[in-house]
């Protein structure tokens, strides 16, 4: 039967169940909290209403109350656009079938030496048919196997509200799996299992996006993420689908926004957060392999595409904000601080430069678009949110050094396409209010931490550099572009070149004669013999339209232009006072 399904919810329903005091089987010690804990936050929290929430605590959760409360969904007052959730905290058991594992919840009355009162999972799992209901979640505090998940959302993925809210979904969430004991105790909050306790964070606001909606899938990925790394959980969560795509939504928002989705195009678009796991197998030796391996072969792209997202995926998860914090609490920020920071991020981004270096250098114009998708992936989780400045424009600094690094890569092998590709990316940040080119965020998020002295604060041993920020890039980068490419001496020559390329690119595409200036422009006050400005101009005149950058599209492939951007820029390194 086909349903006609909304983007909200008529009415909410549950079923919740918790045992501590077994008939038969051992006692659990805070499973019955677990379960009042979740219908307190149901009713409070999510406009569950009280008359449609089920509990079936210690004594009255026997097999038969179970099984014909959780059937009484299957009558009519259940609508197609009603939700259920379905919570159990208690013992699971599993058993080695012909062909599959078995899982089976322990009711109250359930004895080990007779699986005949034992409930059978996936008995539930098939009764969802006779269920009108479009979104269903099971949420189970109980270790066994046999859940028949489909698929899950990779971490990183993105859904629109209202689509998820639109289709049909069976949704699972459990503790852990056969061979693993639920923790009963120990959790992040008192007298909670740690599972659960992990659970109740998350739906008290921890799984929430960044417009405060908690999904099905945000709070699976949330809560797999923090008992699977609970010093004290010996867990791993199993979460997924096994019927439908949509998605559970917790706290569905009345904003106009989502009521104007009727007439508009609007929505809002909702992230699977990404899970944080520093532990993540990564061989970059292998990375790099791989990565040339597959450029040279067209008929391989759909691997480089693969493990290019693998480690965009890797990068996302280690820069989170648990390791990022972006709020120093009021805390000074001190110089170590700052250090420590950069220097994170530089090495939780070493795969991603090493990709970005071996595409610039020796891919083709046909693979420039994955350098564009490092960068946009990257900015779009740069989110609009109150902290501390320095740590918020901090989160841009990755990116600029990938910049750096295609750029000085591309120059090398004079692959001006590439920098016109990755310099004039478009990206859309919530943490900037219009559509920038990559080269322009970056550069402007760069500025905010000049001002605020944070390159000055790591070179201790001379903090009056005139291009702090410049002089350390410089050191930054120059290892793991020799390390791939072996530029040698020629290497300061190409960081000075690419600086002044992304000077002034950014000086064209702002339509301002400014652009960030690095070590070239005191090489130019100082009359260095080596004076990389000049020599690109002098470049310019000669070949003048036919000149390769132009011809790659930079400056809007026109002599004229460029000449006007680069005038108007020598007038500002004429005028600075650095001597």
């Amino acid at each position: 039967m086909e349903f006609n399904y909304l983007s909200k919810y008529n009415n909410s329903w549950a079923l919740v169940i918790g045992i501590n005091k077994y008939q038969y089987v051992n006692p659990l010690e805070y499973a019955r909290n677990d379960a009042e804990a979740i219908v307190e936050i149901l009713i409070t929290k999510f406009g569950f209403p009280k008359e449609n929430v089920i509990s079936l605590f210690d004594q009255d959760a026997t097999k038969k109350a179970i099984l014909s409360n959780y059937m009484s969904f299957s009558q009519s007052n259940i609508k197609e656009n009603d939700r259920i959730l379905v919570f159990f905290a208690g013992h699971g058991h599993t058993l080695l079938g012909n062909r599959n594992n078995i899982g089976y919840l322990i009711p109250v009355d359930g004895t080990l030496d007779d699986i005949s009162t034992f409930i059978r999972w996936d008995e539930l799992t098939r009764n969802t048919d006779l269920i009108k209901a479009k979104h269903i979640f099971f949420i189970m505090d109980a270790c066994f196997s046999g859940l028949a998940i489909t698929r899950s959302l990779p971490p990183g993925s993105t859904r629109y509200l209202k689509n998820m809210l639109e289709r049909y979904s069976r949704q699972v969430l459990t503790a852990g799996k056969a061979d693993e004991v639920v923790a009963d105790s120990g959790g992040p909050i008192p007298e909670h299992s740690i599972f659960t306790g992990h659970l109740i964070n998350g739906l008290e606001g921890e799984a929430a996006s960044s417009d405060g909606i908690i999904t099905a899938n945000r709070l699976m990925a949330y809560v797999t993420d923090k008992v699977s790394r609970d010093q004290y959980s010996n867990q791993s969560p199993h979460y997924g689908y096994f019927d439908g795509d949509g998605d559970f939504i917790f706290n569905v928002p009345m904003s106009s926004s989502l009521k104007e989705a009727d007439k508009f195009s609007e929505d809002k678009l909702i992230e699977i957060p990404i899970i944080s796991d520093r532990n993540i197998d990564n061989d970059e030796n292998k990375l790099l392999e791989d990565v040339k391996l597959y450029l040279s072969d067209e008929s391989t792209r759909i691997k480089l595409d693969t493990i290019i997202t693998q480690e965009i995926r890797r990068y996302l998860s280690l820069s989170s904000k648990e390791y990022f914090p972006i709020d120093s609490g009021g805390s000074p920020i001190t110089n170590n601080d700052v250090r420590n920071r950069l220097e994170e991020y530089e090495r939780i981004s070493q795969g991603l430069q090493k990709i970005v270096v071996t595409v610039a250098y020796w891919g083709y114009p046909t693979h420039n678009h994955l350098l564009r998708k490092i960068i946009t992936r990257l900015a779009d989780h740069i989110e609009v949110e109150s902290g501390t400045g320095v740590w918020l424009k901090m989160r841009w600094y990755p990116i600029s050094i990938l910049i750096y690094v295609a750029t000085i890569a591309a120059i090398e092998n004079e692959r001006y396409d590439t920098i016109a590709s990755i310099l004039t990316t478009e990206i859309v940040s919530e943490e900037s209010s219009d559509n920038n080119s990559a080269i322009e965020a970056t550069v402007k998020a760069m500025l905010e931490l000049d001002r605020s002295k944070v390159f000055q604060a790591v070179h201790e041993e001379n903090p009056n550099y005139y291009a702090p920020r410049s002089e350390y890039m410089f050191k930054v980068v120059q290892p793991i572009l020799d390390d791939i490419l072996f530029l040698g001496k020629s290497y300061e020559y190409l960081f000075d070149k690419a600086e002044v390329f992304i000077a002034l690119i950014f000086a064209d595409l702002t339509k301002n004669s400014w652009g960030p200036p690095g070590r070239f422009a005191w090489k130019y006050r100082r009359g260095y013999s080596t004076n990389p400005f000049a020599e690109i101009v002098k470049e310019a005149d000669l070949k003048k339209d036919e000149w390769a950058p132009l011809k790659a599209g930079l400056f809007s492939g026109s002599y004229e232009n460029f000449k006007k951007v680069a005038n108007n820029y020598e007038e500002l390194l004429k005028r600075l006072d650095w001597y």
